[in-house]
């Protein structure tokens, strides 16, 4: 009977045992330290969570198991019966801590250090199963105070495991801010003071991810202070780091805290062996912003937006005579213009890498019939400033011309700016475009709008200061030939995307586009007739020939997007193939891979300027190396990860790898026959 009693007064008493699961508390000013179980009863053989509870006064802080740049973990040693054993203490996810120029890792408010004990099997029911305790923690706000205490748990020892009512919930609440095996596959780069961490997996996007930490395990790893600049795209999340002066690790091993845009956090263990050099991670966005800004007024000065030149040339000419009202209303005009494409560029691009599609700069330019339709539109402003037919009201030359330039025509001469430049990518830009894509929407968009009022400053300076324009020559007769002679420009871009598009469709699709071209020139030309015929059937039967005429040559474009690619032929280059890359670095030899598109204007100039050169050629030979080419003329997903994957949304990009480098080398987007030979020769 009594055996009976010693086995079933632990139970009886279980609503009571509460208090007992947490230990007398050692309390300062500072913080209030108990040492606390999940159970009430403890059972032979079985585990229970204990742990050392810290309540830290407001405005103090205690430490992760790595503290940062400066304090110490709390330390916590056991004695415990026989035959009992303890694990590790399990670390919560960490929060920084700044303090000056230095971080700290650690935990503010309350935070539960657990760990798992193991009763022994030979514990009799009906006994107690006492646990001794010495710990010592660093407690820090302005100043940092070592504090340490002794603590006593006894717990009855009963059949099964009771659990507390009141501390068990504690233990439950830390178990959700532990870090949890991550689901991916990391990988992790390192050299030159700056390290890389790389996630790789399904839920890794910018709508799942808004932020990312890596708190190391080890101090003197990485800078704790330093910025980590966040990249996301394609299932891929990449970390770019600061090393530690000196600091050469063989892993990165640590807690990652990923927080999404409703501010919740989740922790995961990492940890990847060191295996190369950094991969590339975006730009932060103050950064991109500024690239991008610098990138588009660069890009004023690329080929693409030549032609535009043009339109722009007779707008500020039409200028020089207006008022200032007038003059910053223009210049506003087509600034806006400018600003609303490229907005609606990255709208459309956003909307596309969300609907799964993997679309980049100068995406449009893959589709024959976007070619074909923009050589229509050249040929069409160039009859217009050749005085085959006007738009709107008829202009006339001098004072009637300066005064007529329309509101409308600065508008779309911005937005056809913005168009023009797409098969262009200035200096800055890709860096600036290739972070933009990872980042959260808005973020992505301000980029856009950043390169956008870059491409417009030289114009829209005109509205900030109207007077320039009064440095420009009178308006008068010469207006209207200049006018004329600027056609020549808008035809050479029209010639040009023609001969694009023989590299996407072939001979039959420069037989569709020149087909369309004479038909739009024949209703343009009937256009013209009617509004120098002035009122009657004339009038309307020439509107009516050019809307056929428009209409014919529009019915094309399907037969120019279902014509088949035409296979890049380059006697001195490889097609371009992922498996092709490992099959020859497996060999030892260095790869060049050179991703260019026919309508990149950017990429043509460097392939003659510098690819091409008698001396690059010589140093290829020379050295082996494997020259292979990414034709992204008409899109290639492939290529389009291969782009993403170095942080790039559009053409052109160069790889170089060097014999047995486990990452390329990554060239500037505007190449000199030096710069490819120094390359090399790095190599």
């Amino acid at each position: 009977m009594g055996r009976l009693l010693a086995l079933l007064l632990p139970l009886l008493l279980a609503p009571g045992l509460a208090l007992a699961a947490e230990s007398a508390p050692v309390a300062s000013p500072r913080a209030t330290v108990t040492l606390a179980a999940d159970a009430a009863a403890v059972a032979p053989g079985e585990s229970f969570r204990l742990g050392l509870r810290l309540r830290l006064a407001p405005g103090w802080h205690s430490y992760w198991r790595n503290g940062g740049d400066a304090g110490a973990p709390p330390e916590l040693a056991l004695t415990l019966p026989e035959g009992a054993a303890a694990g590790p203490i399990a670390w919560p996810a960490p929060e920084r801590i700044p303090y000056g120029p230095l971080v700290n890792f650690g935990y503010t408010g309350e935070v539960l250090l657990p760990l798992d004990i193991r009763v022994p099997a030979t514990a009799t029911p009906g006994d107690s199963f006492t646990v001794a305790a010495e710990a010592h923690w660093l407690v820090c706000a302005d100043v940092c105070i070592p504090e340490e205490g002794r603590f006593d748990l006894t717990l009855p020892v009963a059949p099964r495991p009771v659990p507390s009512a009141t501390t068990a919930p504690l233990f439950e609440a830390a178990a959700a801010r532990l870090p949890r095996p991550a689901p991916w596959t990391a990988s992790a780069g390192a050299g030159g003071g700056r390290a890389s961490l790389t996630l790789a997996g399904t839920g890794l996007s910018a709508a799942t991810v808004q932020d990312a930490f890596f708190f190391p395990d080890s101090p003197g790893v990485l800078a704790n202070a330093a910025p980590q600049t966040l990249s996301l795209r394609d299932g891929t999340l990449t970390l770019g780091l600061t090393l530690e002066r000196g600091a050469t690790p063989a892993a990165l091993s640590g807690t990652l805290v990923l927080r999404d845009g409703g501010g919740q956090r989740a922790a995961f263990e990492v940890s990847a062996p060191v295996a190369g050099p950094p991969a590339t991670a975006g730009l932060p966005f103050a950064q991109a912003l500024a690239f991008a800004l610098l990138g588009g007024l660069i890009l004023n000065l690329m080929p693409c937006v030549f032609p535009v030149l043009a339109m722009k040339a007779m707008a500020i000419a039409r200028l020089s005579g207006g008022s200032r009202g007038q003059v910053r209303a223009h210049a506003a005009s087509y600034t806006a213009g400018v600003l609303a494409t490229f907005a609606a560029v990255g709208g459309l691009l956003i909307g596309l890498r969300q609907a799964g599609l993997a679309a980049g700069w100068g995406f449009q330019f893959t589709e024959p019939a976007f070619v074909a339709a923009m050589a229509w539109l050249m040929l069409a402003v160039a009859l217009n400033l050749a005085g085959v037919f006007s738009l709107g009201r008829t202009v006339g030359a001098g004072q009637a011309l300066a005064m007529r330039g329309g509101h409308a025509g600065a508008f779309f001469t911005g937005a056809l700016a913005v168009l023009l430049a797409t098969p262009c990518t200035a200096p800055f830009m890709a860096a600036a475009l290739g972070a933009a894509m990872a980042m959260p929407p808005a973020m992505t968009l301000a980029v856009f709008l950043a390169l956008g009022l870059g491409l417009a400053a030289p114009y829209a300076l005109l509205g900030l200061a109207p007077g320039l324009a009064r440095l420009m020559p009178r308006p008068g007769p010469w207006m209207e030939r200049l006018r004329q002679g600027l056609a020549f420009p808008m035809l050479g871009a029209a010639a040009w995307l023609v001969w694009v598009l023989a590299q996407q469709a072939g001979p039959d699709g420069v037989l569709w586009v020149l087909a369309g071209g004479v038909l739009l020139s024949a209703g343009l030309w009937a256009l013209g007739l009617a509004q120098r015929g002035g009122a009657g059937r004339g009038r309307i039967l020439g509107r009516a020939a050019a809307g056929v005429a428009v209409l014919a040559a529009l019915a094309l474009l399907p037969r120019l997007s279902a014509a088949p690619a035409v296979a890049a032929t380059d006697p001195s280059a490889e097609a371009w193939s992922p498996a092709r890359v490992e099959q020859l670095r497996a060999e030892g030899r260095p790869v060049f891979v050179n991703a260019t598109a026919a309508w990149c204007i950017t990429c043509q100039v460097n392939e003659r300027i510098a690819l091409r050169g008698a001396a690059v050629q010589a140093a290829f030979a020379a050295q082996g190396v494997a020259y292979l080419k990414a034709d992204w003329t008409r899109g290639d997903a492939e290529i389009g990860a291969l782009l993403r994957r170095h942080g790039r949304e559009g053409v052109p990009l160069y790889l170089f790898w060097a014999p047995g480098a486990a990452e390329p080398v990554v060239l500037p987007q505007i190449l000199t026959e030096g710069l490819v030979i120094e390359a090399l020769g790095g190599a």
